[in-house]
C-alpha cells in the first residue's frame, strides 16, 4: 500500500476530505511481516522476520511501517481534511506520539472511545484486571482549517444518555441558528449567548454547502465533546472476513462529521470493504456524491474487497467503481542510472506532482500536440518533450529549439499564459526563452545515457 499511495499523489494530493485507517493492531498474533523495500542488508534481515509476540522489537517494526504511510497519507489530506485511526491498547501510546510528530500536536482532536465487545474475546485475558473490550479511534485534522461537525449538533434518544438534558428540559439550547433549528429530538451543544460569541469569534460558521452550524476547534485547550461512542450497534454484515468486521456504522459517523456530501474519502488498510460499503450507504441516506479509495494489496483485494462493492452497489446501493492494479512505479534510483524509462504519462504525472501542480479529476497526460503540450492551467502550459526510448531522447527531436520555442511561445500569449518545457535539453540560452515567456526544466541527463 505505500507504492499505491505514492501512486495517488499526482492526482490526489491535497483533495482528500477523509481518511480512515484500521491498520494491524500489532497484537503478535496476527503473522505480518513489515516488508518495504530497504538496501541495507542489515535491515533487510531485521525486518524479514514475522512479527509475533516473542519479537522484542515488534513495536520498532510497527513505527517504522507506520511512519511513510502516515507522512503519504497527511500530503494527501485537504488543508481542511481530518484522518481517523482506528488502533487497541497495544499500540495506541505510540501512535499518538507519532501522529503528533507527523501532523502536529495542536492538530490532535480527540481520541473516540468505541466498544467492540463482541470481537475478539480473547483479547480481554491478556491483562486480566482490565476488560480490553473497547478500541479507540484517534482523530486528528491536517491545519487548525480542518472543520468538524457533529460537535454542534447531539441527539438524545430516551433510552442512551450523551452527557446533555433532553430537549425541552433546556431550552435554551434550542434556538435558531443561521436560519437552521435542531432537528427534531436534537439541541444545540450550547446556549445561544455561547454560540454568538463563537461566532464573532470566526468560530462558528455554516457550512459553505449545507448551511449546517460548524465548530472551528481551538485545538490548543478544547477538545470534541461525547467521544464515548459505546452506543454504536454492531454492523449487520452478511459479509464474513477472516480478521474481524469493521463497523459500518462507526464508519459512517466518521465519515459524516466532515459533513461535506462530495467528500473524497480514503481508507489505504482496505480489507473487506467496509469503508465504501459507509460511503456508498450514506450516498444513498442523503443523496450524496462522495467518493472513496480503497487500498488493499493482499491476495484478496479481488475477491473480497471489490466482490463486496459489487454485492452492495448490487444490491440496491447506487453506484460504481474502478478495481485498478499497480503498475511499475517511478524508480528514479533507476532514471537516474539510465536502467529504465516510466511511460509518457507516468513522468508527466510525476512532474506536475513534483512542481505542486494539483491534477483535475478525469484528465489525461498524453500529448495534445506535436510540441509536447500535456498540461494547462488558467495560468500555465505544460509542455514535455519526451519518448520512453533511450535512442529517442538523444536525438535532436528530444532537444527544445528555436521553431518549436516560437510555436510554443505563439500558443501561451494567445492563451495569455506562461510556459513550461521539460525536455532533455536546449538549443537556445533561458534569457532567450525568458523573453518568449518561457521557463526551461531539464530533465535528468541520465535519463538519456544508458548506462555501460
Amino acid at each position: 500500500n505505500l507504492e499505491a499511495l505514492k501512486a495517488l499523489l499526482p492526482r490526489y494530493a491535497g483533495r482528500v476530505k477523509c481518511i480512515y485507517i484500521d491498520p494491524p493492531y500489532n497484537t503478535g498474533n496476527e503473522g505480518w511481516v513489515y516488508n518495504d523495500k530497504v538496501n541495507s542488508p542489515l535491515m533487510q534481515e531485521w525486518l524479514a522476520k514475522t512479527v509475533d509476540t516473542e519479537d522484542l522489537e515488534r513495536h520498532d517494526k510497527w513505527l517504522c511501517m507506520m511512519w511513510p504511510r502516515l507522512q503519504l497519507l497527511r500530503e494527501l489530506l485537504s488543508d481542511d481534511g481530518v484522518i481517523f485511526v482506528s488502533i487497541d491498547d497495544n499500540e495506541q501510546h505510540h501512535l499518538r506520539m507519532l501522529m503528533d510528530e507527523i501532523f502536529g500536536e495542536g492538530n490532535y482532536r480527540n481520541t473516540i472511545v468505541v466498544s467492540r465487545v463482541k470481537k475478539n474475546i480473547r483479547e480481554r485475558t491478556k491483562v486480566p484486571a482490565l476488560n480490553s473490550g473497547h478500541s479507540a479511534v484517534l482523530f486528528f485534522g491536517k491545519t487548525n482549517d480542518s472543520l468538524i461537525a457533529p460537535p454542534t449538533v447531539f441527539q438524545k434518544k430516551p433510552d442512551r444518555w450523551h452527557g446533555f438534558d433532553a430537549p425541552g428540559v433546556r431550552p435554551t439550547m434550542e434556538y435558531e441558528l443561521f436560519g437552521m433549528k435542531p432537528p427534531e429530538g436534537r439541541h444545540w451543544m450550547y446556549s445561544e449567548e455561547r454560540a454568538n460569541n463563537l461566532i464573532e469569534q470566526d468560530r462558528l460558521r455554516p457550512h459553505p454547502q449545507t448551511g449546517i452550524p460548524q465548530y472551528l476547534l481551538d485545538a490548543s485547550n478544547e477538545t470534541m465533546l461525547d467521544t464515548n461512542w459505546t452506543d454504536l450497534q454492531e454492523s449487520d454484515s452478511k459479509f464474513a472476513f477472516p480478521n474481524g468486521e469493521k463497523n459500518v456504522n462507526l464508519i459512517k459517523r466518521l465519515i459524516k462529521m466532515t459533513q461535506d456530501p462530495g467528500a473524497i474519502i480514503l481508507d489505504c488498510f482496505a480489507g473487506s470493504g467496509t469503508t465504501a460499503h459507509a460511503a456508498l450507504q450514506l450516498n444513498k441516506e442523503d443523496d450524496g456524491n462522495r467518493k472513496f479509495i480503497l487500498i488493499e494489496c493482499e491476495d484478496y483485494a479481488d475477491t473480497i474487497t471489490a466482490e463486496r462493492v459489487r454485492s452492495v452497489i448490487g444490491s440496491g446501493l447506487s453506484g460504481a467503481f474502478t478495481y485498478c492494479t499497480l503498475g511499475e512505479p517511478i524508480d528514479i534510483e533507476a532514471m537516474l542510472t539510465g536502467e529504465s524509462l516510466p511511460s509518457y504519462e507516468d513522468l508527466a504525472g510525476y512532474l506536475l506532482h513534483t512542481a505542486g501542480v494539483p491534477l483535475a479529476d478525469g484528465v489525461g497526460l498524453s500529448p495534445q500536440s506535436s510540441d509536447g503540450l500535456f498540461y494547462s492551467t488558467d495560468a500555465h502550459d505544460y509542455y514535455l518533450l519526451y519518448q520512453p526510448n533511450f535512442e529517442w531522447l538523444r536525438r535532436n527531436e528530444a532537444m527544445l529549439g528555436s521553431e518549436q520555442a516560437k510555436r510554443i511561445a505563439e500558443a501561451s500569449k494567445e492563451r495569455q499564459t506562461r510556459a513550461y518545457v521539460f525536455a532533455a535539453g536546449k538549443f537556445m540560452g533561458q534569457r532567450e526563452l525568458t523573453s518568449m515567456g518561457i521557463t526551461f526544466v531539464q530533465l535528468p541527463y541520465q535519463m538519456h545515457v544508458r548506462s555501460a
